[in-house]
């Protein structure tokens, strides 16, 4: 059986906050369309990866405010800039998942050090943790910002375990992502991987330590370690 982790790394949105008022924000926006908002989400991705690659670093909401502004324009809606910054602003007063809380409670009755470590800017970050009333659970919040790359860029997921002054193989990452756990693997870490509906493991990256539909199972888990 694996050791410990020293410290867990948890991703924020979809692995810890529903976003689910955001994608209907970003539907509404886009006149009812709900596959177009899911394709906002995958293009904010897309070029997050953009920038990293090209060595350029614009704030998450930035990107989702210009990314959101083409899908419409592609579905023939202008959207201003104020406009479009308007209709992402859920992504600050997102909800935890149900068992969120008690699963944290567990794991740190259980001693776990944990870390907050996403994409999203520093500010909407602060927001969020502090909206979903999560702020006691975690000793870090790091926004990827600090660095200038986005996961799952292999830098990210190395400075934050050198920021915390841990060996890489000591940190495990928690995420509802298939890319996320794949960077973490790829860049020497350990993974957990959170199926929240919808998502999927990446099928050619390494396969994480534990898998669970909810942070329920990996409380179970993680609570047997030595």
């Amino acid at each position: 059986m694996p050791r410990r982790p020293e410290v867990l790394f948890f991703d924020v949105n979809e692995t810890l906050l529903d976003i689910s008022p955001l994608q209907s924000s970003v539907a509404q926006a886009l006149g009812g369309n709900e596959d177009a908002a899911k394709l906002w989400f995958t293009t904010v991705l897309q070029y997050t990866l953009v920038e990293s690659a090209a060595k350029q670093h614009h704030a998450f909401d930035q990107i989702g405010v210009a990314v959101l502004r083409m899908i419409a324009g592609n579905h023939h809606i202008t959207l201003s800039e104020e406009q479009a910054r308007e209709v992402l602003m859920p992504i600050r007063s997102l909800a935890p998942y149900q068992e969120v809380e008690e699963a944290l409670t567990q794991l740190r009755r259980a001693g776990y050090q944990m870390v907050a470590l996403t994409n999203s800017s520093s500010s909407v970050l602060k927001d969020q943790i502090k909206y979903a009333g999560l702020n006691s659970f975690f000793g870090y919040t790091w926004s990827v910002a600090d660095i200038g790359l986005y996961k799952p860029h292999r830098e990210v997921y190395q400075w934050a375990a050198q920021r915390y002054g841990a060996d890489p193989r000591d940190c495990l990452l928690v995420a509802a992502h298939g890319w996320d756990v794949a960077g973490a693997l790829w860049a020497g870490l350990r993974a957990a991987f959170t199926q929240r509906p919808g998502h999927q493991l990446y099928p050619l990256a390494p396969e994480p330590e534990h898998t669970s539909p909810d942070l329920s199972g990996l409380v179970e888990y993680l609570v047997d370690l030595d």
